[in-house]
């Protein structure tokens, strides 16, 4: 490995410590089935969100609350302190599409059709809000 790619690769190491998240990839449902669920959280405090997943009819809601309580227990081993109330928020989420498997159903007159299983990753931030936001 040349060094300006090992010096980089150092960089994003050293920047993703101070980062606290949780990532879930495979989840077996379509990206934009999950992007509804993720579009309610986003930029929540924790606890509010963890109301709204519980409390969502949507499938994909109990995949993100587990994520989302991963990515807590991640912010509290990193700090070694548990989170106060109000303390932690959403910051970033996003979902990614992963691989899509095909495959194929019996149509009509010897046809057959195609179907696509598709999947997505998850990928949560959680931290707390700069001093300057809350003033």
């Amino acid at each position: 490995m040349g060094a300006r790619k090992r010096l980089a690769a150092e960089k994003r190491k050293a920047a993703l410590k101070n980062m606290y998240f949780a990532k879930l990839n495979g989840v077996p449902s379509s990206p934009r089935k999950m992007r509804y669920v993720v579009d309610m959280i986003r930029g929540l405090e924790v606890n509010r969100a963890l109301g709204v997943l519980r409390f969502s009819k949507k499938a994909a809601a109990a995949d993100v609350e587990k994520l989302l309580r991963s990515a807590i227990a991640n912010w509290e081993a990193k700090n070694d302190r548990k989170a106060e109330d109000g303390e932690l928020f959403v910051t970033r989420v996003f979902v990614d599409e992963g691989v899509t498997m095909k495959r194929m159903r019996p149509a009509p007159q010897g046809r057959g059709y195609r179907i696509r299983k598709r999947s997505n990753h998850v990928t949560l931030f959680v931290d707390t809000k700069p001093k300057d936001e809350k003033e």
